[in-house]
């Protein structure tokens, strides 16, 4: 009898045990469990320590709530402008509604994925090649607003979806090559022309520059000329007016005085010509000594006229006997 009431005991225990095991239940962080009673879901467990009623309530599915990663596999494309590319992606992903991402979808992942790769075909398919491989952000926010939005009923958020590798094919390579070459030695030619143009039109603005400043001082040479031509005209005028006023008063100095000086001009300018290389003068020589004589007489008149005077007396008539 004690046997059989200490077997009952024992086994009281072990049912209390397993009771409180089906009852009591702990939720890590990061995920959510859903509650079903009878098959039909009552609740949400969020992270902590939570009671259920054995053998009525059940866990139906534990929910990852944290931002999950989803690669999407290389898949071919056909591009507007026909060309295919070989592309591949990943998705991020995070589960907002925990019964939703249960009961609206089966195998959530797979969907996601499908629904990713069968909206890839169709954003790039509409592009042209040189779309797909310039305007990439273009395409992942496309990608992400499609998807997103698809995705909605089922209590999730699609936070990104980017496009990793866009591979063409090897052909297609070789030709963007070729086309990238051309379009740098266009460039290239295009810089080359402008450089010669510009070196052109600077060697041109300075040959006029120079012109100009040439031609101004000729201008400035010429008015210079002009200028002393002037003066030299008007000495002469003086000299030609102080002579005539002198041979007016009956200074007869003023007379030699011009003779001789144009005579000694007469006779430089001979004597420095290129192509005479022997003068004979039949000339006298003390006719031209008594020009000079006549110069000195003026000299001396004008620097010291009562010496002049009494040296002229003495020497007119000397110079009268030799003329």
């Amino acid at each position: 009898m004690i046997f059989g009431s200490g077997i009952f005991v024992l086994v009281l225990l072990v049912l209390f045990i397993v009771i409180l095991f089906q009852a009591i239940r702990v939720v890590p962080q990061g995920y959510n469990y859903t509650v079903e009673r009878f098959g039909r879901f009552t609740r949400t467990l969020e992270p902590g320590l939570s009671i259920l009623i054995p053998f009525i309530d059940r866990i139906g599915s534990k929910m990852n709530m944290m931002e999950q990663v989803l690669n999407v596999p290389s898949q071919e494309v056909i591009t507007k402008d026909n060309a295919m590319v070989t592309v591949d992606g990943v998705a991020f992903y995070q589960v907002l509604d925990a019964p939703k991402a249960t009961y609206e979808v089966n195998e959530l992942e797979l969907a996601v994925l499908n629904l990713t790769m069968t909206n890839t075909r169709t954003v790039m398919g509409s592009m042209d090649l040189d779309e797909l491989l310039s305007q990439r952000d273009e395409i992942n926010a496309r990608l992400l607003q499609v998807v997103d939005h698809a995705t909605t009923p089922w209590g999730i958020k699609v936070t990104r979806v980017e496009i990793k590798d866009i591979n063409p094919p090897r052909d297609l390579i070789e030709a963007m090559g070729r086309q990238m070459k051309a379009e740098r030695e266009k460039r290239a030619s295009i810089l080359e022309a402008e450089g010669e143009r510009q070196s052109e039109i600077l060697q041109a603005e300075g040959v006029k520059q120079a012109a100009i400043l040439a031609a101004e001082g000729r201008k400035e040479a010429a008015f210079r000329d002009a200028e002393a031509r002037e003066r030299a005209a008007e000495a002469e005028a003086t000299a030609t007016r102080m002579v005539s006023e002198a041979i007016a008063n009956g200074n007869v100095q003023a007379i030699n005085y011009f003779v001789a000086t144009k005579y000694v001009e007469a006779i430089g300018s001979l004597a420095t010509a290129r192509n005479q290389k022997v003068l004979i003068l039949p000339v006298e020589a003390t006719a031209l000594i008594g020009s000079i004589s006549g110069i000195s007489e003026i000299a001396r008149e004008a620097f010291g006229p009562s010496k002049s005077q009494d040296t002229t007396s003495g020497s007119v008539p000397s110079a009268g006997n030799q003329d």
